[in-house]
């Protein structure tokens, strides 16, 4: 009896821990096409909507939050961008599963 409880009380822990939510931040850049120049950076209405939209083509539930980053808060490989203007931007899309 004392085994069975013990194991009970055991995969409780082990099925609560996988039930939290797994967290990825995206760092994009503003040529992408998730209209980050639109809604993303400027922090238009629209911006929900779009997070939420490239999260789920990340195979994501949602989009936890979303802001305006600066080359300085990046760490390793910078995104891409297409080159125009001086300095390109960049938003952080933090998705949730």
């Amino acid at each position: 009896m004392r085994h069975v409880l013990v194991a009970l009380v055991l995969a409780g822990c082990v099925v609560g821990g996988a039930a939290q939510a797994e967290k990825r931040t995206f760092i994009i850049a503003n040529n992408s096409d998730y209209g980050v120049d639109r809604c993303l950076a400027s922090g238009a209405s629209c911006g929900v909507a779009a997070a939420t939209a490239y999260c789920r083509s990340r195979d994501f539930a949602q989009a936890a939050s979303f802001r305006r980053v600066d080359h300085d808060e990046i760490t390793g490989a910078v995104p891409s961008t297409n080159g125009a203007g001086g300095r390109d931007e960049f938003v952080a899309i933090e998705c949730l599963r």
